[in-house]
């Protein structure tokens, strides 16, 4: 209404009688295209999002993620036992039980399926987190935890994940350095678990609580400098300045309570809380040693 008002009254000012119907032409049209752009972005309703659409997002999330992990999973014909093994110890991660849990697997059950459209979850999904950086990263780097789960990343389990990547909208280059900084997070877990066993066996201890203390084995222990460089995503030559640097990114794009706010279901917050303290003893280990 108001393009139309607007442009009558500067059309008649330029223009006159003529001018006044040339105004109030455009004018229409102008109202015409911002209602198109304002019912596109969810008219009065986008206004009134709330908890609701913050739980629409939570599922989505929760279903695209675990429907992409058994289509992954199937890349090589068929599921393998560490694979079915891997999400089942995933979801005991999130403490998913009862109700939760069977959608969890109804939803890695239909990703199996020979008529799943990767393609089409994948758009969806990028589609409600268009303009969430942080969640579709941390969505791909769940499907590379999937297709690494048995140590291996087959040819098939690549093809997929960069096909995920490209769907969602990021970079060749950034793949490759996602893909390059996880397998840096796997080899450290896998040695902090060995060192921790050992450590067990040492002391005759059935955790990995120092008898007597209440402090936890040191995240960091056994680290290298190439291994916490990696695991920040920089090489050898990186400089103070970038290591700080890299470090602040990374934690601003792990820090559970913020994805959780942008969509990220709550049962997946351990996920980020692990990722943000493998980032934090990577830091801290360049710190000692610097």
């Amino acid at each position: 209404m108001w393009g139309k008002i607007l442009g009558a009254c500067f059309g008649f000012m330029f223009g006159r009688i003529i001018g006044l119907f040339i105004g109030l032409y455009l004018g229409h049209m102008f109202d015409k295209s911002l209602k198109q752009n304002f019912d596109k972005a969810g008219g009065f309703s986008s206004l009134f999002k709330g908890d609701d659409d913050i739980h629409q997002r939570q599922a989505l999330f929760f279903t695209s993620c675990f429907g992409v992990m058994g289509h992954i999973a199937k890349s090589n014909g068929r599921v393998s036992e560490v694979h079915i093994l891997a999400a089942s110890l995933f979801m005991d991660e999130m403490g998913l039980k009862g109700d939760d849990r069977k959608e969890a697997q109804d939803a890695f059950k239909a990703g199996k399926d020979s008529d799943f459209s990767l393609k089409e979850t994948v758009f969806d999904f990028k589609e409600r987190f268009a303009r969430r950086h942080d969640l579709l990263q941390l969505f791909l780097e769940i499907q590379i935890q999937m297709a690494f789960s048995d140590g291996v990343l087959a040819a098939q389990e690549k093809e997929l994940l960069q096909e995920v990547s490209k769907l969602l909208g990021i970079s060749k280059t950034h793949f490759a350095f996602v893909l390059k900084r996880y397998q840096a997070e796997f080899s450290f877990r896998q040695q902090q678990q060995r060192y921790q066993q050992q450590q067990q066996r040492q002391q005759g201890q059935s955790s990995s609580y120092r008898e007597g203390s209440g402090h936890h084995v040191p995240p960091n222990s056994g680290m290298n400098r190439t291994q916490a460089l990696a695991l920040l995503g920089l090489n050898n030559e990186a400089t103070e300045r970038e290591i700080k640097v890299a470090y602040r990114k990374l934690m601003a794009q792990h820090h559970p309570d913020k994805l959780v706010s942008q969509g990220l279901p709550k049962h997946m917050m351990e996920l980020a809380v692990k990722k943000s303290q493998d980032i934090q003893a990577a830091y801290e280990f360049l710190k000692k040693a610097a």
